[in-house]
């Protein structure tokens, strides 16, 4: 049996499937990631990108902060590939039960999934950090400087910064929907970034499946290991 006909039995005899995505998920949106080769961490800038996208730096560097951000974190452009709209359409057939993602593109909802939990958060939401109003990606994008609330307040992106907790109800969310899975599929993610990777663990059934164009440290605890392009996987799956 190949690998893509042990995932296809696997998806056939699940009705509670979970799927756990990274930013690999992402880049055949086009949307770089950070790890790769060629991804954001690899660039070279004033200060690294894990030391601009944290929350010291948002707090003392703002102006810095917002230039970066809107150079190399929005990507309004992008729209879902074959492994969203796979995924989405896994749940309109009720055999996906929730996708939990590290990404902060708002891609999963956009191509109809509903039931998305976004660990870092999205770029799509931003609010005063003073009054709490809300404010649409196109204000941050529209906006130069600091973007600043009617009130004064500095506009915040709702994405989870370095030094900055999960949201508590979004994490345990995640937890519950991986407890309860019956198929666990993981893609696109080098299982590196804590305490989302550790989400993994809580998955306790015989149908863990890692799909990424690289080894991860699950690897080997895998039930199935796929090396090669999400969407380009999930597209050769049936719904039925």
């Amino acid at each position: 049996m190949t690998d893509l006909e042990c995932l296809q039995q696997m998806v056939d005899g699940s009705s509670k499937i979970v799927f756990f995505g990274g930013a690999g998920v992402s880049t055949e949106s086009g949307i770089p990631d950070f790890r790769s080769e060629d991804g954001l961490y690899r660039q070279k800038y004033r200060y690294p990108p894990e030391t601009m996208l944290s929350h010291t730096f948002f707090e003392e560097h703002p102006a810095e902060f917002f230039d970066f951000y809107r150079d190399k974190m929005l990507c309004p452009g992008a729209q879902p590939n074959a492994a969203h709209k796979k995924l989405a359409e896994l749940e309109r057939a009720g055999k996906l039960a929730a996708v939990v993602t590290q990404n902060i593109d708002g891609l999963h909802q956009k191509a109809g999934s509903k039931n998305v939990f976004e660990l870092h958060g999205s770029v799509l939401r931003n609010h005063c950090t003073r009054c709490g109003k809300f404010y649409p990606l196109e204000f941050i994008r529209g906006s130069e400087g600091i973007p600043r609330c009617s009130c004064g307040g500095v506009v915040k992106p709702d994405v989870v910064l370095y030094e900055e907790s999960l949201d508590r109800r979004t994490l345990e969310g995640a937890v519950r929907a991986i407890t309860d899975a019956d198929m666990l599929i993981v893609g696109g993610t080098s299982l590196v970034v804590y305490p989302a990777a550790g989400l993994v663990d809580f998955y306790r059934g015989t149908r863990l499946v890692l799909i990424n164009r690289s080894p991860t440290p699950l690897d080997r605890r895998a039930d199935l290991v796929i090396s090669g392009k999400i969407g380009e996987t999930l597209a050769k799956i049936q719904v039925r």
